[in-house]
């Protein structure tokens, strides 16, 4: 199980250039962090990027994450802020174990309801959908504690399939999550975060 899940935007035109070229000075940095024929692995990523960002595979975004963090291992602000200049801008993260782990079987549920397959790289909009749902279905949660929300609230009328949807699976699984509001404010600050935005995000676990 990941102890963290980061969430990425892409700025593809960015890291054509600059990534690219981070790549092409220092190579024998980043092979380090490659396993085997780690100088053709190393031709393929710089190809795939000079191409598009969004053409890397996950384990190919891993390394390149790994290895930004590594170059700044007692500041990961300025580690996220060379990755923004490189075109890649981590713009959330949710640090603790178990709230990943409930994260993701939130996830998993919508993606086998839904019927909608929302891989490491996915459309904002799916996203945007899936977080929707995510503050629905945790909002049940906190109105059987007594509590109430008001973004859920004001969503509702705009996306009623989403909210009979997460009621419907609820009620059926009557799941009961010790960190619900810790886990309603990181779908509620991930949609804030997100709404507007147009492109690919994507979900890093590390």
């Amino acid at each position: 199980m990941a102890e963290e899940l980061f969430f990425i935007k892409t700025n593809p035109n960015i890291a054509k250039i600059n990534l690219y070229n981070k790549l092409c000075r220092d190579e024998e940095k980043i092979i380090a962090f490659l396993k085997s024929d780690a100088k053709v692995s190393l031709e393929i990523i710089k190809n795939k990027v000079k191409d598009s960002v969004e053409t890397l595979s996950k384990e190919e975004l891993s390394i390149i994450f790994r290895w930004f963090s590594n170059a700044y291992p007692a500041d990961q602000e300025e580690a996220k802020t060379q990755l923004f200049i490189h075109g890649l801008d981590l713009f959330y993260e949710i640090p603790e174990e178990q709230h990943v782990k409930s994260f993701q079987e939130i996830l998993a549920d919508y993606e086998k309801y839904s019927k909608q397959n929302l891989d490491f790289m996915v459309d904002s909009q799916n996203f945007n959908q899936f977080l929707v749902y995510g503050l629905f279905f945790t909002d049940f949660a906190l109105k059987e504690k007594g509590n109430d929300t008001v973004l859920s609230h004001y969503l509702k009328s705009d996306y009623p399939s989403l909210y009979a949807l997460a009621e419907e699976q609820f009620r059926a699984k009557r799941l009961y999550i010790n960190n619900d509001s810790d886990l309603h404010r990181y779908f509620g600050e991930l949609y804030d975060l997100t709404k507007f935005y147009k492109g690919s995000i994507i979900k890093l676990d590390q």
